[in-house]
């Protein structure tokens, strides 16, 4: 005897043809005008054994079966025959058949659905880049219906002005601005074949420029007198003379700047992992470079990728001493980093892996504007001599 709760319901059927619109090949073949692929469910019910003792349950099966079809209006039903000698014959449901459209849209009740992706298909038959999409992302597609026309507006402008240097806040389709372009990125990054991060670089757009902040000893940077803050695009920031004698990068903005300026340098700020645009100038490579970030582990992960640019520089205020001065200061870490970081010194490493395995606490972290400032001064100070925006400090 079989256990009459696994027989197969009318919800089974439904989900079995389910499976065959969320993959898309039902919506495909519609859309392209194939026949309906025909989905044939076998239904798991009662056996010969089943009919002397559950006879009254197996009708009621049967008859759900049945009616759930509506009159083959949703699946038509194939039956075979069980019993015998002793039971007698019964013919029984066997199969559930979709085998047209009509039917699979009845069971489903999605008729209105696949007559919108067919209108969507169509829409698109002079933009192969998005009749391909539709066609292999139909649910996806389905529920892009309301803007579709704007889509394609905006999928069409993107090809013909691609590698045109303008910004995406140029776009001159109707309908189409910068906010609409940014929601649909990774649509039409699938559609263009671009990857999603870097789409309008990708498709030779520009970006906003990368830039850098610092503050400049007198005559380090050839700025109009009296300036000794700036914030210039990292690219031309390249090409500019500047001989400084050291430099000092601070992760924190207010850090960054209350620190002393070194005298004859620049203090450069860091902004977390954007730390390669400040790193990446090149006339930094060669002179004294500090590096003071959080004492956390994406503070040592920002260190090693900052020594990738500078493998001189030094970090300052980053060690087990500053670390254990500062207990009652203590922070903890959302998401540490576990990662490897092969450009650590030796006392860095050990530090690092102390806080990867939590020896002093539970993802404990001491973010540098919590760090003592008397603490903090003496010991950038220990780097070299240095003035601040009043002057000389001793």
């Amino acid at each position: 005897m079989s256990d009459p709760s696994r027989w197969t319901t009318p919800a089974g059927i439904v989900a079995a043809v389910r499976r065959r619109w969320d993959d898309g090949s039902l919506l495909r073949a519609f859309a392209t005008g194939d026949p309906c692929p025909p989905i044939e469910v076998p239904l798991r019910g009662p056996g010969a054994a089943d009919l002397g003792v559950h006879y009254d349950r197996a009708r009621a099966w049967a008859d759900g079966i049945r009616a759930a079809s509506h009159n083959d209006r949703a699946y038509r039903v194939v039956t075979g025959r069980i019993g015998g000698r002793l039971a007698g014959v019964t013919e029984v449901p066997v199969r559930a058949v979709v085998d047209t459209y009509d039917r699979a849209w009845r069971i489903l009740g999605t008729a209105t659905d696949a007559v919108i992706f067919k209108t969507l298909v169509e829409a698109a038959r002079t933009v192969p880049e998005a009749r391909e999409w539709a066609l292999r992302s139909p649910i996806a597609a389905v529920a892009l219906a309301a803007e579709w026309p704007i889509l394609l507006a905006a999928l069409q402008w993107l090809g013909e002005y691609r590698d045109s240097g303008l910004y995406l806040r140029q776009v001159t389709a109707h309908g189409v601005d910068t906010k609409f372009v940014e929601r649909h990125r990774s649509v039409l990054a699938a559609m263009l074949g671009v990857p999603v991060r870097g789409f309008a670089s990708a498709l030779g757009y520009a970006t906003r420029p990368a830039t850098v902040r610092l503050r400049f000893a007198p005559g380090v940077l050839a700025m109009p007198s009296g300036l000794s803050e700036a914030v210039l695009r990292t690219d031309e920031l390249r090409r500019l003379i500047v001989r400084p004698r050291r430099a000092l990068i601070v992760e924190n903005e207010i850090t960054y700047l209350s620190v002393p300026v070194p005298d004859g340098g620049v203090v450069l700020w860091g902004k977390g992992y954007d730390v390669d645009e400040p790193a990446s100038l090149q006339w930094l490579t060669g002179i004294d470079v500090d590096y003071w970030g959080d004492l956390d582990t994406h503070g040592f992960g920002i260190l090693h990728r900052v020594r990738a640019w500078l493998p001189q520089a030094r970090s300052v205020l980053m060690d087990r001493e500053t670390l254990l001065a500062h207990e009652d200061r203590w922070g903890a870490e959302h998401s540490p980093n576990t990662g490897r970081l092969l450009n650590l010194d030796a006392a860095e490493s050990a530090l690092y892996a102390d806080l990867v395995t939590d020896r002093y606490g539970i993802r404990v972290r001491l973010e540098q504007e919590r760090i003592d400032w008397d603490w903090a001064l003496a010991r950038l100070m220990a780097g070299g001599p240095a003035v601040g925006g009043d002057g000389e400090l001793a």
